[in-house]
Formats: structure tokens, C-alpha cells, sequence
């Protein structure tokens, strides 16, 4: 295990690094405002970066202010959401953009309380907008991080299945006491995670730790259990992403059973042909697809009225 008295060691080589390897993002422009970074935030769980940046530009182009998304129905969010995935998180930031119009004079709060009382906002986006967006102390911890601390201070492969007390304080001891340090040391043990320490091949031999960290001088143990992705093919989620995809691409309501009755012969325009073909080539049983359209309208990504369905 990595001596923690030496840890204004990582802070120095991490940073440094960072300095000259950082990716040039939008997001992370000296003229990016807080709310340009609150929906990067939103827009990067659990999706890449290079499927983010064409949809954030967009979307920042759209929406440059939290009142101009407000002003619009959910289901405009819903539909510029693209395919980034997961769509309650255009929801949810469509309420959270709604909750600072009404409530803090359209403008993100900077108090990391008040963040976490906005829809779709939990603890790490909280700590990132407090940190990325107004340059205050906090302790960011998301996967990159978690694994850079797990191999170059514990010296395990990868860090615990689930974020665990042991992650949390061994993160906030790492944390410099400066805040402009703090602030950057949030962004390059990210940065070095996603670019450097990569959960499968990481290129140790770019990394400014190669020489102190403790999973190399272990002999690079392997991992006490194996990573597995996520499944897509034949889920729901495909499924579901599909049916939204139709949705996004009709700009009025469509029949029911566009979605719902893959045997109906049903004349379908022209404008909605691939996605309708996609979703029909996906062949799922009649029950996944009633399910998943349940779904959809359970969680008010769609609505149905009289038989015809929209975002």
C-alpha cells in the first residue's frame, strides 16, 4: 500500500501530467458556465465522451441558459436527447433546469446542498458542479477515480464492486487541503483513470506512477473478481431505446401499435421508416414489448392518448 504521508507526491505527478495530457473539452473552458457544465455532467453518466459532445454542443446551442430548457415541454428534451441513452436523465434535467428557474433566479446554485435538493442530482454530480463549475473544495469520486486510488495507493486491480466507507474516506484523505489544487486533482485522477489506468490494458507505461504505484510493485495482482459490461442485445433497454427512437423521429402521435403489434400492417411514413424497421428487427416477444411499452408510459418517457402514442 502506497505511504499516504506521501501523497502531496501523487498530487504533484497527477497534476502535472494533467497539465499537458488533458483533453481540450467544452466543458471544461474558462467560458463555460455552470450550467454548461451541469448538463455535461448529466450527459457523461455512463456515456462517452465522444457521444456526448455533439449532443451537448447542440444542446448548449438550444439551451444556453437553465429558463430557455424550462420554457420547453419535457418531451423536447426527451427527443434532443438523442441516443445517448438512458432518457429519464433528459427528465430530470429538464426538472432540474424548471427547479432553478423557479427557485434560485436561473441560475445553478452553488451550494452543494442546494444541489442536491435539484431533480437527477445526486452526491457525485453535486461534488462535480461544486468542484468543475465553481471551484470549491469538494471530494469527487466517480469510476476512473475510484481505480486510480484502488491500483496506485492499494495496489488492487480494481476498486470494490460498489462504492464502499473505506473508497469514500480513503478519497478524502487523498483530497489536498488548497482548493485550486483540490480542484484540479479532481480533474486529472479522472483524466489519468480515462485516458491512462483503464480498466482493461491500462498503459502503465504512460502513467506519471508507473515507478511508485503500489499495484506495480505488487507484480499486478489480478482482480478478485471479473468486470462484467453491461448486456444490450435482446434487453429491455435495447428495446425500449428503440421504441424511442420512433417516438423521436414523429413529430406527432403515432398508433399504438407501431410500437406494440410488430404483425399489424400499418402504413408508416416515410420519416419513420428505420427506426420503425430497427425496432421490428429487433423480433422480441409479445410480452417484452408489452412490458417495455408499459414501462415507457410508467415512467412518462411517453404518453398515449386515444390509441395514439407521443414523447
Amino acid at each position: 500500500m502506497f505511504n499516504l504521508q506521501n501523497s502531496h507526491e501523487l498530487h504533484h505527478r497527477i497534476n502535472t501530467w494533467y497539465q499537458h495530457h488533458a483533453r481540450d473539452l467544452p466543458w471544461r473552458r474558462a467560458d463555460c458556465t455552470a450550467w454548461g457544465v451541469m448538463v455535461s455532467e448529466f450527459m457523461l453518466q455512463q456515456t462517452p465522451v465522444n457521444r456526448v459532445l455533439p449532443v451537448w454542443e447542440e444542446w448548449m446551442r438550444r439551451w444556453p441558459t437553465p429558463a430557455s430548457l424550462a420554457a420547453e415541454d419535457s418531451a423536447e428534451a426527451v427527443r434532443a436527447w438523442g441516443r445517448l441513452g438512458y432518457p429519464r436523465r433528459a427528465q430530470r434535467l429538464h426538472g432540474a433546469a424548471v427547479a432553478i428557474t423557479k427557485h434560485h433566479d436561473g441560475e445553478v446554485p452553488a451550494d452543494y446542498d442546494e444541489l442536491l435538493e435539484l431533480p437527477g442530482v445526486g452526491a457525485y454530480t453535486a461534488a462535480a458542479i461544486t468542484v468543475f463549475a465553481f471551484g470549491r473544495r469538494a471530494t469527487v469520486i466517480d469510476t476512473n477515480i475510484r481505480r486510480v486510488h484502488a491500483r496506485a495507493v492499494m495496489g488492487k486491480a480494481l476498486p470494490h464492486k460498489h462504492l464502499n466507507a473505506a473508497e469514500t474516506n480513503l478519497a478524502e484523505e487523498l483530497m489536498p487541503q488548497n482548493t485550486a489544487v483540490s480542484c484540479v486533482w479532481n480533474a486529472s485522477v479522472m483524466e489519468l483513470g480515462a485516458l491512462v489506468c483503464v480498466a482493461k490494458n491500462p498503459r502503465c507505461e504512460q502513467c506519471p506512477l508507473e515507478d511508485i504505484c503500489a499495484w506495480v510493485k505488487e507484480g499486478k495482482p489480478q482482480a478478485e473478481y471479473t468486470p462484467t459490461g453491461q448486456s444490450w442485445h435482446g434487453t429491455d433497454r435495447q428495446l425500449r431505446g428503440a421504441m424511442m427512437a420512433v417516438l423521436r423521429a414523429a413529430h406527432a402521435p403515432v398508433p399504438r401499435e407501431l410500437l406494440t403489434d410488430f404483425s399489424t400492417d400499418i402504413t408508416v411514413p416515410d420519416a419513420l421508416k428505420v427506426p420503425v424497421q430497427d425496432l421490428r428487427k429487433l423480433d422480441s416477444s409479445q410480452e417484452q414489448i408489452d412490458r417495455c411499452y408499459s414501462g415507457l408510459l410508467k415512467d412518462k418517457l411517453a404518453k398515449e392518448r386515444k390509441d395514439r402514442v407521443s414523447l
